[in-house]
């Protein structure tokens, strides 16, 4: 494990060495979005010249404060919204709407109230037509996976938060998506059910090797999870520098107290400090 800590550099994300083109999924080439028309008194820049690649099965982490746009960019990425300038494409192809090859874990969970924690992990199965029996014995084994066996037949308002974040993972991962965008999924979470969550996650992914596109403003959880942290710039967003994560995987809590890590954070922290400090004063 690394022992010496990394340079937090601002160089230029073009100098890093490009993925081949086989290997990236996702290509993000020069998006900027803008809310509020041209002509409006007071136009919204969101993001600005956002490029960037990502590979398949990496897990990536978007890091930055309040506002800088991490988001907006999961949302048009998802195909919830369109970019204003550039594109992003997914395996070559340009992403114009959301498809079930890209799933979300939002922040608020966004589990069915009616429905059990089966027929929710379900749901996204029988949408894509799948028999009973087979949809049934999928959503059991991703249960199982979230640790969540003997809840299957509990509704949201019986769970804690943690249990319900379980679910809304699991669901995401029913369809077996190749792409899970998670929007600040545990920021409103306790801070010990916080870190169980962020190890499970950790687990899930490595295990699945699914590509994960994380947005979050902790700096311990953006480093503790990604293969890559992307740092993003206050509004208009865009991508300021980007920190490789060598730990190995699978990710434990011992991890945390590595002294790349614990210096990494350091340092980022020190480098965001004043944007956060402004954003909380303004």
């Amino acid at each position: 494990m690394p022992a010496t800590a990394a340079r937090i550099s601002p160089a230029p994300v073009s100098d890093a060495p490009r993925p081949a083109p086989s290997d990236i999924q996702i290509d993000i080439r020069n998006v900027g979005k803008v809310y509020g028309s041209k002509a409006s008194d007071f136009p919204v820049c969101a993001l600005d010249g956002v490029t960037l690649t990502i590979r398949r099965g990496e897990f990536i982490s978007l890091l930055g404060p309040s506002g800088c746009g991490k988001s907006t960019l999961l949302g048009i990425i998802a195909g919830f919204q369109a970019a204003s300038s550039g594109q992003i494409l997914q395996d070559g192809r340009p992403i114009s709407k959301p498809g079930p090859s890209r799933t979300v874990v939002f922040q608020d969970y966004a589990l069915f109230g009616w429905m059990t924690v089966q027929q929710n992990v379900e749901f996204g199965l029988k949408a894509k037509g799948m028999g009973k029996a087979e949809r049934a014995e999928i959503a059991r084994a991703l249960i199982a996976t979230v640790h969540l066996t003997g809840f299957e037949d509990k509704y949201p308002h019986q769970m804690s938060g943690g249990m319900k974040q379980r679910a809304a993972i699991a669901r995401a991962l029913a369809p077996d998506p190749d792409i899970l965008l998670m929007d600040e999924p545990f920021g409103a979470l306790d801070a010990q059910t916080r870190v169980l969550l962020q190890e499970e996650i950790a687990r899930i992914s490595s295990e699945a090797g699914k590509t994960v596109i994380f947005v979050t403003h902790g700096i311990d959880e953006a480093v503790f999870l990604a293969d890559r942290v992307v740092v993003m710039s206050p509004r208009p967003g865009r991508v300021r520098e980007e920190v490789l994560v060598p730990l190995p995987r699978p990710r434990t809590a011992e991890m945390r107290s590595d002294p790349w890590f614990v210096s990494t954070v350091n340092a980022l922290w020190e480098t965001l400090k004043p944007e956060w400090q402004k954003g909380e004063s303004s």
